[in-house]
């Protein structure tokens, strides 16, 4: 492996998210390596609750660090992301060089598949490496092969922040033996697979914000003046914030998490999550959460009220987001998803045009890569996966019919 060493740096201390439903058929032990020379070394730390806790931190400053910095990089990489993902199992592997330095990570969860004694392995917006070394990232895949045995994974899946039109890419990971996905036009994959992205690096707020459709402008100094007022929520306002995104997801129809999932990933994110809160003569009308991570900034979840749409908070939420990563020095804010759709008449069309007027690039990024092990258990769960995901949506939607009519 020419130099690169292989760590799977998961232990105790790092990452205490352990799955119920994965206890009973998968050995979900913790692994460690020695990084002090080129071959894959493991050894079983399962069963012993005296890891060292200094090593474990300096690891995850060394890995979050790496993270941050890297080109690549993304929240959804990060250990603090794992710990809100509290039902799946985490694995860290690294890849370093001659000088023991991180040249190669990927962050992998891990989930037990529902009525099958299989887990699905997820490296959400991984890897994180020079997507040109193959050396590199054949070495994270050969870990994860690893990693398959033991969980007992039937696929290995990534979705990298790569455009679509990257061909070099495209056929290293055909090389390597990935299927691609790259079908989905709306939001049937797991992450969405077009978004809006803002270059604000370098730039001040009169600059981002002169950049703006004349309308988008218009309607931030309209919420203005209609008096909405913004501020920076925690955790004691999740409730109330979740009330407004349970009407938006009955509204828009799609399903929302609980309350406890929003007060995990604000506990966990710390402050690189911010709960933004707008209100409109002392009610709250709409909310976000946004993400800072390294040079970047994601627009993560949104919710509105169907009253007092009229007085665009959600315009002036968005200012205050990106206003927050200019004043961090990020170089990118990122809208996350709209449909692949573009035809006026689309439903999702109104979602694209609300950012498309922040003057973002329109983004298409390479899809879902499926590196298969268990080719038969891969066409019964793909098959399955759609028609699940929605039949829950659509029980989602009943069970709010329902509820309303009570």
């Amino acid at each position: 492996m020419s130099g690169s060493n292989i760590n799977s740096d998961t232990n105790n201390n790092i990452n205490n998210n352990t799955s119920n439903n994965t206890s009973n058929n998968i050995n979900n032990s913790n692994t460690s390596s020695d990084a002090s020379n080129p071959s894959i070394n493991k050894s079983n730390t399962s069963s012993n609750k005296s890891n060292n806790t200094n090593n474990n931190k300096s690891f995850i400053y060394e890995y979050e660090e790496f993270v941050k910095s890297h080109p690549k990089g993304h929240f959804m990489q990060s250990i603090k992301w794992a710990k809100v993902k509290s039902n799946w199992i985490n694995e860290i592997i690294t890849v370093r060089d001659e000088n023991n330095r991180i040249k190669g990570s990927m962050s992998l969860l891990i989930r037990k598949v529902p009525f099958l004694n299989r887990t699905i392995m997820y490296s959400p917006r991984g890897p994180v490496c020079d997507i040109y070394d193959v050396e590199t990232f054949k070495s994270l895949i050969e870990k994860a092969k690893e990693l398959a045995v033991k969980y007992k994974s039937y696929v290995l899946k990534l979705d990298p922040d790569i455009e679509i039109q990257d061909t070099e890419f495209c056929k290293i990971v055909k090389q390597l033996g990935f299927k691609t996905k790259n079908d989905s036009e709306n939001f049937e994959s797991i992450q969405p697979r077009f978004v809006f992205r803002l270059d604000i690096k370098g730039k001040t707020e009169e600059e981002v914000l002169k950049n703006f459709s004349q309308k988008t402008r218009y309607n931030i100094r309209l919420a203005i003046k209609r008096g909405v007022t913004v501020r920076i929520g925690s955790k004691e306002d999740i409730p109330e914030f979740h009330k407004i995104m349970y009407e938006t997801g009955v509204r828009d129809k799609f399903v929302i998490r609980d309350t406890s999932y929003f007060e995990t990933l604000l506990d966990a994110l710390g402050e690189n999550a911010r709960l933004y809160l707008a209100y409109y003569n002392g009610k709250l009308i709409a909310g976000t959460i946004a993400i800072l991570y390294g040079n970047k900034c994601w627009y993560l979840y949104g919710a509105s009220s169907n009253e007092h749409r009229n007085v665009m908070p959600n315009y002036l939420l968005q200012w205050e987001m990106i206003k927050w990563a200019i004043e961090s020095g990020c170089d990118i804010y990122d809208f996350r998803g709209v449909s692949g759709n573009l035809d006026e008449s689309h439903p999702l069309y109104g979602l694209y045009r609300f950012k498309k007027g922040f003057r973002g690039k329109f983004t298409e990024f390479i899809g879902e890569l499926d590196y298969v092990f268990n080719p038969i258990t891969y066409k019964l769960v793909e098959k399955s996966e759609i028609a699940f995901r929605e039949l829950r949506r659509q029980l989602f939607v009943l069970k709010a019919k329902i509820a309303k009519e009570k």
